[in-house]
């Protein structure tokens, strides 16, 4: 069964600080254990917050780039260089700051065809990491209305679970998506939850509660059988 962890932090820069040690800790555990880590990267503003920072000394010294993986839990179908990109977003908040080689980065190709670019995307990890991918640390947020990665409300999120990746087209943002599935998630060793603003309140409550489940709250999906889930919550959220 998961374990689940919950820290609530005073305001958004003490959870982007958080949340960069987090990182830090986990790549070293990993790398400790079987030699190299695997980082799965999520979009948004808190995630970029602690990008940022560990792109700067002592993080980014504290950290062997020249060992790890780095994915992509969801990625906006539009080009690499486009605004909305989650890679562009990371590439200028950390990955154009650190030593990480080219090959140990696994960008998903929003560019491509959504459905060609979602079995592609399943095939690199397939061929880096078998059929039951266990990443060492995945990073996700949690939106308004309960999603997480580009699992949205109003649908099944283990829908073609095995797949690994899906291509969602979501409709409250009108926009075609790629995103892991629960079970790529899930079968994580650690998974970090970061939440930031008061209007996820009430979201996080119900969530908290167990309410709804998975397809009105697509976060009541992330529930590994053998990891830890860390909920990392700035204090708006919790009231």
């Amino acid at each position: 069964m998961s374990n689940v962890h919950r820290e609530v932090l005073p305001n958004p820069e003490a959870l982007a600080e958080r949340l960069a040690d987090f990182v830090v800790a986990g790549l070293a555990e990993a790398q400790s254990r079987h030699g190299d880590a695997s980082l799965v990267l999520a979009g948004g503003t808190t995630p970029r917050a602690a990008y940022m920072l560990l792109a700067k000394a002592p993080r980014r010294n504290a950290i062997d780039w020249t060992r790890m993986t780095l994915l992509f839990g969801d990625e906006r179908c539009v080009p690499p260089t486009d605004a909305e990109s989650n890679y562009r977003m990371a590439r200028e908040a950390l990955l154009a700051h650190v030593p990480l080689p080219a090959s140990a980065i696994l960008r998903m190709r929003g560019e491509a065809p959504p459905l060609v670019a979602a079995a592609e995307y399943a095939a690199r990890i397939r061929e880096r990491f078998g059929g039951s991918p266990r990443f060492d640390l995945v990073l996700l947020g949690m939106g308004p209305d309960g999603h997480t990665a580009s699992l949205f409300p109003g649908s099944d999120p283990f829908i073609d679970d095995d797949a690994l990746v899906r291509a969602v087209y979501a409709e409250s943002k009108q926009q075609w998506r790629l995103t892991m599935t629960p079970s790529a998630i899930n079968g994580a060793r650690s998974i970090a939850i970061a939440l930031s603003g008061s209007e996820k309140a009430a979201a996080y409550s119900a969530v908290a509660r167990g309410e709804g489940g998975a397809s009105l709250y697509p976060i009541e999906a992330i529930a590994p059988t053998d990891g830890q889930v860390t909920w990392l919550v700035e204090r708006s959220v919790v009231g």
